[in-house]
C-alpha cells in the first residue's frame, strides 16, 4: 500500500500544473523513483502538450497499415463534411524558474529524469540551450552524452549538424543512436555521407536509426547505400531500408524493391509493397501482383492497395482474383484498387463481389463499379439495392446515379476518401 501510495503521488504530482516550484519537487522526487515510475511520469509531463509529442525512448518504427474502407460514410441530401485536426500547439514560454529546475538535473544519476529535463529544455528552445548540450556530448560520461544528444534532437538547431555527425562515431551505441535520430530531425542533406557510414555501424539499432534518418532526409543520394541495407542481416534494419526508399519515392529503387518482396520476413515484404506503392512506377506492377498470393494477409493487402496507388490496368486480372481472397481486408483492397484503376475489364469480378459474405467488400465493389460507369454493371447494381445491408443498398444507388440510371429522385451523396497506408516514422 505504502508503494501504491508513493506512486500515485508522484503521478499526480506529474500531472498537476507546474510552475518552478512544483517542477522543483516533481523532479526531486523521481530522483529516487523506480525507473518505470520516472518513465511513467515523464511521459505524463511531456504529453500534456507543453514540450512536444509522445516520450518514447525507441525509434519510432515504419509500420504500413492499409486503411481498406474508400467509403466511410454515406449520406442522403447533405453534403459530406472535411473534419480537419490540427497538430498541437506546443508552449514555448517557459518561465526561467522552471527551466531552472530542469537545467539543475541535467547531470543527474537517473538516466529518467536527465532526458525528461534535455526533452523539456530542448523543446523550450531558450538561449544558452546548445551550449548546455554540446558540452554534454563531451562529457566523458557516455550516459551525459546520450542525454546531450536527445537534448539536440529536441532542438533541432541547424549548429547540431556537426557535433551530432562527430556522436555517429562515439563508442557508446546509445549515442550513436541518439546522434542519427537528431540528424534525422534535422533534415540536412550535409547529414548524408556520416549516416550512410552509420549503415555500417556494428549495432543494428544504430543501422536502423541512420536509416530512418536518411528517409526523413528524403534525397536520392541515399538510394545506393539503402538499397545495399535491404541485404542487411537485421531485418528491422532491411525493413527500415525499404521505408525509406518509399520515402524518398525515386524510381531506380523500384528493382531492389521487387526483390524485397521475397524478404523471409513479413514485414520486410509488407514495407516493400507500400514503397512500390509510394513510387508508382508501373515496373512495380507484375511484381506485386504476384506479393498477392503472400502467405502473409497485411502483404497481400498492402499489395492491393499499392497496386491501387499505380493505377495500371495490368494489375486488373491479379487484383480480380484477389477479391475472392480468404481474407475480407484483401478483398475490400482489391474492390478499392480496381476502381481506382478504373478498368472496363473488372466489371464483371466486381459485379461477382456484390454477392460476397462480407458487407464492405460488397460495398466496396459497388463503389468501384459507380467509379468505372460502365453500363454492364447496372443490372448487379439494381440487384444491390435490395442489399440486406442499408450501406450496400446506398452505395449502388450512388453508382447507379454516376452511371446514370439511379431510378431515384434523391440525390445521394457519398464521401469516398483516398484509402492510404499509414506509416509513422
Amino acid at each position: 500500500m505504502m508503494i501504491a501510495a508513493v506512486v500515485l503521488s508522484i503521478l499526480s504530482a506529474a500531472a498537476a500544473p507546474r510552475d518552478s516550484a512544483a517542477t522543483a519537487r516533481l523532479l526531486a522526487l523521481l530522483k529516487s523513483a523506480d525507473p518505470a515510475v520516472c518513465e511513467l511520469a515523464a511521459r505524463t509531463v511531456l504529453n500534456q502538450g507543453r514540450f512536444g509529442g509522445d516520450w518514447s525512448d525507441d525509434l519510432p518504427m515504419p509500420m504500413p497499415v492499409p486503411i481498406p474502407m474508400p467509403m466511410p460514410h454515406v449520406s442522403w441530401g447533405s453534403e459530406p463534411r472535411i473534419h480537419i485536426r490540427h497538430g498541437l500547439r506546443f508552449e514555448k514560454s517557459i518561465d526561467p524558474g522552471t527551466l531552472g529546475a530542469y537545467r539543475a538535473v541535467l547531470r543527474d544519476e537517473s538516466r529518467c529524469v536527465r532526458n525528461l529535463a534535455a526533452r523539456a529544455l530542448g523543446n523550450a528552445a531558450a538561449p544558452g540551450t546548445y551550449e548546455l548540450f554540446a558540452a554534454l556530448l563531451r562529457d566523458p560520461s557516455a550516459g551525459l552524452r546520450e542525454t546531450g544528444a536527445l537534448g539536440m534532437v529536441e532542438l533541432g538547431d541547424a549548429r547540431a549538424l556537426r557535433p551530432l555527425s562527430d556522436a555517429l562515431k562515439d563508442e557508446d551505441p546509445g549515442v550513436r543512436i541518439m546522434a542519427a535520430r537528431g540528424l534525422g530531425g534535422l533534415e540536412n542533406t550535409a547529414a548524408i555521407e556520416p549516416l550512410v557510414g552509420a549503415l555500417r555501424d556494428p549495432s543494428p539499432p544504430v543501422r536502423r536509426t541512420a536509416a530512418w534518418a536518411l528517409g526523413e532526409i528524403d534525397n536520392a543520394r541515399a538510394i545506393d547505400a539503402l538499397t545495399a541495407a535491404l541485404n542487411d542481416r537485421d531485418q528491422g534494419v532491411r525493413r527500415m531500408a525499404a521505408w525509406a526508399l518509399g520515402e524518398i519515392d525515386n524510381g531506380t529503387a523500384v528493382r531492389p524493391l521487387t526483390t524485397a518482396l521475397h524478404d523471409a520476413e513479413a514485414a520486410v515484404r509488407r514495407t516493400a509493397a507500400w514503397a512500390l506503392g509510394e513510387i508508382g512506377d508501373a515496373s512495380g506492377v507484375m511484381p506485386l501482383a504476384g506479393a498477392l498470393h503472400d502467405q502473409d494477409v497485411d502483404v497481400r493487402s498492402t499489395a492491393a492497395w499499392a497496386l491501387g496507388e499505380i493505377g495500371n490496368s495490368q494489375a486488373v486480372s491479379p487484383l480480380a482474383t484477389a477479391l475472392k481472397d480468404t481474407a475480407p481486408e484483401v478483398g475490400r483492397l482489391a474492390a478499392w484498387a480496381l476502381g481506382e484503376i478504373q478498368d472496363a475489364d473488372a466489371v464483371e469480378p466486381l459485379a461477382a463481389a456484390l454477392k460476397s459474405e462480407d458487407e464492405d467488400v460488397r460495398a466496396t465493389a459497388a463503389w468501384a463499379l459507380g467509379e468505372i460507369e460502365s453500363p454492364r454493371a447496372l443490372p448487379a447494381l439494381q440487384a444491390a439495392t435490395d442489399d440486406r445491408s442499408a450501406e450496400v443498398r446506398n452505395v449502388a444507388k450512388w453508382a447507379l446515379r454516376q452511371i446514370g440510371d439511379d431510378g431515384d429522385e434523391r440525390a445521394v451523396h457519398i464521401r469516398v476518401p483516398r484509402p492510404r497506408v499509414h506509416v509513422k516514422p
